[in-house]
């Protein structure tokens, strides 16, 4: 049976549960889900300093313990360490950022990514860049207020989030949005039953990529 590592690139153990929890609910042909949390960095990833040194503490998990996984996915929106991983190892590798917008992307669709951290619009846009997703991606959503209050209260992170996406959609004409990142899972969860275009969760995304590239290599 298939075994599939989820790398979480923030500190945050309960992070990582919760993501493991959401990609075995995703996981499909019998694949199996583990979760591994990098040893350094930041608890939530917020800007692009802690980006890098989440890219470092990433690289430093596949290239010191080099896992007995079939795959990987790195799951944090900016794809922390995704190129060095795959450099590093054999199995495929996945980020939940080029898996997302990839699915968003899907039949010519313009596209937006609704997110928490304004400080790192700029690397979104970038990954979507890098990905050839450029010329789709409409706009880059913020909520309103500091990232790690708005994320400490469910309630007020699925509020804000929500109006993010009805502003990608109603403002910029997105017809996807990814939300934005691996801790957000729950609440992307949560908003898909709101909206009528589709609301990409990037860790399912990435589970159902990593089961394509396991099941038969098909291009994706």
């Amino acid at each position: 049976m298939p075994e599939v590592l989820l790398v979480n690139p923030n500190t945050d153990a309960g992070t990582t549960a919760r993501m493991v929890a959401i990609a075995k609910a995703a996981a499909t042909g019998g694949l199996t889900v583990v979760g591994a949390t990098v040893s350094h960095g930041v608890p939530l990833i917020t800007d692009e300093a802690g980006l890098t040194v989440a890219a470092e503490a990433v690289s430093e998990l596949f290239r010191e313990a080099g896992p007995a996984a079939d795959a990987a996915i790195v799951s944090a929106f900016g794809d922390p360490g995704l190129m060095a991983a795959r450099r590093l190892t054999s199995i495929p590798v996945v980020g939940i950022a080029e898996a997302g917008m990839a699915e968003a992307a899907a039949a010519g669709r313009r596209f937006s990514v609704a997110t928490t951290t304004a400080d790192l619009a700029p690397a979104i846009k970038r990954c979507a860049r890098d990905y050839g997703f450029g010329d789709g991606l409409v706009s880059v959503r913020l909520t309103e207020g500091d990232p790690q209050i708005v994320m400490s209260d469910p309630e007020r992170l699925l509020t804000a989030l929500e109006a993010a996406v009805r502003a990608a959609i109603d403002i910029d004409g997105a017809e996807a949005v990814v939300i934005g990142g691996g801790p957000l899972a729950e609440a992307a969860r949560d908003l898909r039953p709101l909206f009528s275009v589709p609301i990409i969760e990037p860790v399912p995304a990435a589970v159902r990529r990593v089961a394509a590239l396991l099941g038969d290599g098909s291009p994706l």
